[in-house]
């Protein structure tokens, strides 16, 4: 009747798919200027003006980043301003982005706010 499973994603409260595992939170009252690096997921709640790279990105609600981010996947619920190169680009519809935005998916929810280019990874 029941069965324990290995797949992680099923499991409550883990990551979604192709999200890695360890993250770090930079909080609302957090403002940063300059270069920020992560082996594995980074969610801005904070304001960061530089180069953001990482394994995931997600931008929360409250987050503001002014920049270039370059990272596997990338999740945009606030404001973004600058250029994203991504594997996995999500636009939620809170947010609210001008950029230059090379991915290979991408997925754009209804109320999006979004002024710039798109290019896909071919590669």
């Amino acid at each position: 009747m029941f069965t324990k499973t290995n797949d992680q994603a099923t499991a409550v409260g883990a990551a979604p798919a192709g999200y890695a595992k360890s993250k770090s939170v930079l909080a609302s009252d957090l403002q940063i200027t300059g270069d920020i690096t992560s082996t594995s997921m980074i969610e801005i709640s904070g304001r960061i003006e530089g180069k953001v790279a990482a394994k995931s990105l997600m931008i929360g609600a409250e987050g503001r980043v002014t920049g270039s981010i370059a990272a596997d996947h990338v999740d945009v619920s606030g404001k973004f301003d600058g250029t994203i190169a991504t594997q996995g680009l999500v636009l939620r519809s809170s947010c609210d982005v001008k950029a230059q935005m090379l991915y290979t998916t991408l997925s754009i929810e209804t109320g999006a706010r979004i002024d710039g280019t798109f290019t896909v990874n071919k590669a």
